[in-house]
């Protein structure tokens, strides 16, 4: 039965013994009653407990969870005060044991039970869960909004901290659930900075070391907070509170919270103590099949024996070490798999080492997709929903996620290597892959079903324009003519809608560039290819969690100017940035490059100005249509069509400015013809007749691009298609006059 919606309940765990949880339980339940004026229920549910809080307190309790779980009357018609053991500061009380001699054995559906109770009563109940998350501990876990994990300044109890985190997120809780808090902070320690970059977790609260107040406290049975209120250990805790319900309490009743999914441990022990029902964890994965049982406790085991999480940042970018931690994880895999099923047959059991090695250290069901070359776009629409992209047809995978911490799990080990975050604050994010892909994540409360994942791969090497002519994307004069446009620096802007194959177009195109020359390539998310060895990559950084420091790509623009490029090659201008891309090329950075967003090189150029009024500069459309005019040389349109092939549908020039219009010429086109018998287009490149009006001055440089190129048509396929009519062209090299 869940808890009242009215009632705020939140856990205390400890990474291990000695870190001061206990006493952190109870001086904040007093902080909270103090700051807030309310009633405050605090509960110890250590499954280790010896009476740690009676001691803490100062009292004994009336009542322990063990006699709630077996009293038989309804608690509506007992008194409260017979159950509840009432400080005299006004704090509710219930004990976990009465003393050592006991041991703290409770069903966990009947604790709930009685817990629904309490939660009408109290606006707050603090419970103190111990490190051990047993049956019982995992129950009232499931029925908390929020959780402090305490750790403290100490390399061995941080590593220890990192273990309980990994067994939450197994069981499948919220990350973003976990509020981090350091006690006893001295100088002598790990600094709250080193502490949360371990953990990957920010820092909420910070309390002071402080012997002599806690010491004196415990003497006196009674919470420092009530006793010493103008020390620096009081006042951190009441900063803690105000930090607690300033907002972060909101925050973390809109996390979604499913099942948890125990670990073997946890189950077996379940099963021993017949409490199988402990909030719904284990019989979820009694309902699992078998082979996910299997994968879950393999996993559940391999991460109590070694912190993955700390292994994999200390071998980050360090291939060879990252190759000893996959063998020698992998053999760990193996033993675990042959104690767990001894007789599993030889193939399923090569697949669940397989999938287990590859949902710990690497992408868990993403990375076959990603393997596979046929696969150009991986689209996750929640744990359960995998789309592909195959021959520019989207098709449902038939792999999934275990669930959606899983995929959130993976999300993290993607963007965390890259100094990125993802979190309610922050609940999207774009990043790469170690092969240059691209990857865009959104998780709740934006997401509604779920994590959503959108990865485009990218071929190593990119394509070649050999493959353009092949796939039937461009013909082999085009390609020439974009050639010597680019070594001889004209401004190359492609447009293109969303998966059109701008990016790859191009990186292609930047092969082009000449290897004399120095490149400044500026991204949100770096996954250009460049061939030239003279290149200085810039990525964007996002805020951090203070919502400073990032850096744009309008900041990156304006660093290059400074680094003496000859080319800025931008991966794509989607706001302000478009104007400082226009001044660069504007002021003598011939042959830069950029994408963005259109349909048509009309509609380009309309998004160009679009981006510009959007830097915030107050310019006359003139003015910006001038600068479109005098900084672009060539709109490269690239379309992706509805039977899935990608085509360049226009190269068209940029001839100038005429009243208040941008004038344009299409020197290239495609033009549909109908369908094959497979329902793909078919249809012919055309060059329009349109001599560009920057030939001459190419001829000046003693470059000749011959006439005929201007006057051709040629049916878009394969490369052995015989041309509708003559074309000199094809076999006529560009070249320059000596």
């Amino acid at each position: 039965m869940p808890i009242n919606p009215q009632c705020t309940m939140i856990g205390v765990v400890g990474g291990k013994g000695g870190v001061g949880k206990s006493v952190f339980a109870a001086n904040f339940a007093c902080s909270l009653m103090a700051e807030l004026r309310t009633q405050v229920l605090l509960i110890d549910a250590d499954s280790k407990s010896v009476g740690d809080q009676n001691i803490i307190m100062g009292l004994k309790p009336n009542k322990t969870l063990k006699e709630l779980a077996n009293f038989n009357s309804s608690l509506s018609s007992v008194n409260i005060n017979t159950l509840v053991t009432n400080h005299q500061s006004g704090l509710s009380f219930i004990g976990a044991v009465r003393g050592p001699e006991e041991k703290l054995e409770a069903n966990p559906e009947m604790i709930l039970k009685q817990l629904e109770f309490f939660s009408r009563i109290y606006k707050f109940i603090i419970v103190d869960l111990g490190n051990d998350m047993g049956p019982l501990q995992q129950a009232l876990l499931m029925e908390c909004t929020g959780c402090f994990i305490v750790t403290t300044p100490e390399l061995l109890v941080v590593t220890q901290t990192q273990r309980l985190m990994n067994e939450m997120l197994q069981m499948t809780f919220p990350k973003d659930m976990f509020q981090l808090v350091v006690n006893k902070l001295s100088p002598s320690g790990l600094s709250p900075q080193a502490i949360s970059a371990q953990l990957s977790m920010p820092v909420l609260g910070m309390i002071p070391l402080d012997d002599v107040t806690t010491t004196s406290s415990l003497q006196k049975f009674t919470p420092f907070v009530l006793t010493a209120q103008k020390a620096p250990i009081t006042a951190a805790y009441y900063d803690i509170v105000r930090k607690l319900t300033g907002g972060v309490i909101q925050r973390l009743k809109s996390l979604n919270k499913p099942k948890a999914l125990p670990t073997a441990s946890s189950t077996s022990e379940a099963g021993a103590s017949g409490a199988g029902s402990s909030g719904g964890g284990a019989s979820q994965v009694k309902d699992a099949d078998p082979r996910t049982q299997i994968k879950l406790r393999v996993h559940s085991e391999l991460i109590r024996t070694a912190d993955l999480n700390k292994l994999m940042a200390e071998t980050r970018g360090d291939e060879s070490k990252q190759n000893e931690l996959r063998e020698k994880t992998k053999k760990e895999i193996t033993l675990i798999v042959d104690r767990e099923s001894p007789d599993m047959a030889r193939e399923e059991r090569s697949k669940i080492i397989k999938e287990v090695l590859e949902e710990s250290l690497g992408l868990g069901p993403l990375e076959d997709l990603l393997a596979d070359p046929t696969v150009s776009e991986i689209m996750v629409n929640g744990s359960k929903k995998i789309f592909i992209e195959k021959g520019g047809k989207v098709q449902l995978s038939p792999v999934t996620f275990t669930s959606n911490d899983h995929l959130r799990r993976i999300i993290e080990r993607i963007v965390t290597p890259l100094g990125r975050q993802i979190n309610n604050s922050t609940p999207y994010v774009d990043a790469r892959l170690k092969d240059g892909s691209r990857v865009n994540a959104v998780i709740e409360p934006l997401a509604i079903d779920g994590p959503a994942v959108t990865i485009r791969k990218f071929k190593k090497g990119g394509v070649s324009p050999e493959k353009y002519v092949e796939f039937g994307s461009m013909t082999k004069p085009m390609i020439d003519f974009l050639r010597i446009c680019v070594e001889n620096g004209l401004n190359v802007v492609i447009s293109g809608g969303t998966g059109s194959g701008k990016t790859t177009l191009l990186n292609m195109l930047s092969s082009f560039i000449p290897s004399n020359e120095r490149i400044i390539t500026v991204e949100d998310a770096a996954e250009l290819q460049m061939m030239q060895e003279h290149v200085v990559r810039l990525e964007t950084r996002p805020p951090s969690m203070e919502g400073s420091n990032a850096v744009t790509i309008r900041d990156l623009i304006k660093n290059a100017l400074r680094m003496r490029p000859d080319r800025i090659v931008v991966g794509e201008c989607r706001d302000g940035a478009a104007l400082d891309m226009l001044q660069a090329m504007n002021t003598g950075h011939d042959g830069s490059m950029t994408t963005t967003h259109a349909n048509t090189p009309r509609e380009c150029v309309a998004r160009l100005e679009t981006l510009c009024l959007m830097s915030g500069m107050d310019l006359p459309l003139k003015a910006i249509r001038e600068q479109i005019a005098g900084a672009v040389h060539l709109i490269v349109q690239v379309s992706r069509l509805s039977d899935g092939s990608r085509r360049i549908l226009y190269i068209t020039e940029v001839g100038g400015i005429q009243g208040d219009v941008v004038t344009l010429a299409d020197i290239f086109r495609f033009k549909e013809t109908g369908y094959d018998k497979n329902r793909r287009i078919q249809g012919v490149f055309q060059a329009t007749g349109t001599i560009p009006s920057f030939i001459q001055k190419l001829s000046d440089k003693g470059v000749v691009i011959p006439r005929e190129i201007f006057s051709t048509t040629v049916p878009a396929g394969p490369t052995d298609t015989k041309p509708t009519t003559p074309n000199p062209a094809a076999t006529t090299p560009l070249k320059k006059t000596s």
